[in-house]
């Protein structure tokens, strides 16, 4: 987002409901081709981490990390790896609490839903997560991934980065941990909880030091047992390393499957899981921190040599690779013109900054704009309640709001952020007490780094 043209274009006659224009300026270059397409890594330039993907006949779905956003733990599917599209949430809210709510003083902040597994059975789609803002753990699963609502279970306790596990004989798991222990508990029949007198045992610890293991993606192919996990140990970048056995409670053998960043960024490509091609190939779907910028998904070919997943190119993450068929390529910063004829309407592009407060928002009261209602006082924008944001695109994008501020009241404050811990804004301030409006920018922070969200800000007084 270039801050400085916004403030040039932001006009005394602009509002605290909105009209936002994004648009995304990063495209993977693509090669003119019959059958096949070179696309670029990252394969989306957002912030989409975590991610854990299935092949359910000829389409992928994905879900990611989002944290303290509602509505959370975004379904995206695609048809060929690469050109992906949100098309449902697992959750409207996960909890309802001071901490998820933004209110008396507390957040959710860095907490929140985390690292979540994606897996289907026998007709149903099952997403596990844990969260340190409740200290719970939670089972949704439906039989309609991309439109159904999900049923929810709740678990005491916060099982780290985990991975559902449903093996041949019936029987359904838990593999989680951290700190480089891998711990295996039984799943009931159900999917509702963990079996009485059930398997709960460690599997593995990987003796690192540092981040020495977590991030958990199980899979059983031929004749092994698979544990993924991303670990960061002393005096290296970021690795994907792989554990196997030939019995799920056995002895697991590991090997560093994944050492690289991606061209001249350094930052490890690790954290995930593999997925085979209805032709049978086999891609790994990683992660690559890239500071401010978020963690960006990036796709790496599998290769197998001695029954090991080896990923990338001669060990390396490509910086282009080809797929077969078009290319349509993912986009996540979309335009918006507010014109709903229901609230629960609104693209799936858009999440709020924790639980919104929903009296205090509308998309259908004016036509044509995002109406907020200022029903609370905040300090500044981290706990303002009713922040409207979407992920922005990386390496550059550039956004445009259209304001009414008329509603607006005496130290009210009204426009975009770049939305991070070191936030940048620009909008509107009502400072005089003859209503005189002015164009207000927040600028230690607004050059200090690209942003992970543009955020639509609710009007807030200090």
């Amino acid at each position: 987002m270039k801050l400085k043209d916004i403030a040039k274009r932001l006009l005394a006659s602009a509002a605290a409901a909105a009209l936002i224009t994004v648009n995304a300026g990063y495209l993977p270059p693509k090669e003119e081709a019959a059958a096949q397409t070179t696309i670029s890594n990252p394969i989306i330039w957002a912030d989409v981490p975590d991610v854990d993907v299935i092949r359910v006949g000829d389409t992928y779905y994905m879900v990611s990390t989002t944290m303290y956003f509602s509505p959370g733990a975004p379904i995206m599917k695609s048809k060929d790896l690469v050109s992906w599209e949100i098309c449902n949430y697992v959750y409207d809210t996960y909890a309802e609490g001071d901490v998820q709510n933004l209110t008396n003083g507390k957040h959710d902040y860095a907490h929140g839903q985390w690292a979540s597994s994606l897996r289907y059975h026998d007709g149903m789609y099952y997403v596990f997560f844990g969260s340190y803002g409740s200290g719970k753990s939670y089972i949704y699963k439906t039989d309609d991934i991309e439109n159904g609502k999900w049923t929810r279970s709740e678990i005491n306790g916060m099982y780290h980065d985990a991975s559902m596990f449903f093996d041949d004989d019936g029987r359904n798991y838990l593999i989680y941990g951290g700190g480089g222990n891998i711990e295996i508990k039984e799943l009931n029949a159900e999917m509702t909880g963990f079996k009485n007198g059930g398997v709960s045992k460690r599997l593995f610890s990987t003796g690192l030091d540092n981040l020495a293991g977590e991030g958990a993606h199980v899979h059983k192919i031929g004749d092994y047992y698979y544990v993924f996990i991303i670990a960061w140990p002393s005096n290296s970048g970021r690795i994907e390393l792989c554990y196997r056995s030939k019995e799920l409670l056995g002895t697991y053998e590991g090997k560093t499957v994944l050492n690289s960043g991606v061209g001249t960024y350094g930052s490890g490509v690790a954290q995930g899981g593999i997925v085979d091609t209805p032709d049978g190939e086999w891609y790994g779907m990683l992660f690559q921190d890239h500071g401010s910028v978020g963690r960006i998904p990036v796709l790496v070919p599998v290769t197998w040599q001695d029954g090991w997943p080896m990923m990338g190119v001669n060990g390396k993450a490509p910086v282009t690779l080809t797929i077969d068929g078009d290319y349509s390529g993912t986009s996540l910063a979309k335009d918006d013109d507010f014109s709903y004829d229901s609230e629960d309407d609104i693209a799936l592009e858009w999440q709020w900054n924790h639980n919104p407060d929903n009296s205090a928002w509308s998309i259908t009261e004016r036509e044509g704009y995002l109406r907020l209602k200022n029903k609370t006082l905040a300090s500044s924008i981290v706990n303002a309640r009713n922040t409207l944001t979407m992920r922005t695109e990386g390496p550059a994008c550039s956004s445009a709001i259209k304001l009414d501020t008329k509603g607006m009241k005496i130290g009210d404050y009204a426009g975009l952020s770049a939305f991070q811990f070191k936030y940048g804004n620009v909008g509107v301030y009502v400072a005089m007490t003859d209503l005189r409006r002015f164009i207000w920018l927040k600028t230690e922070d607004i050059l200090l780094l690209p942003q992970l969200r543009t955020a639509v800000i609710k009007s807030w007084n200090r």
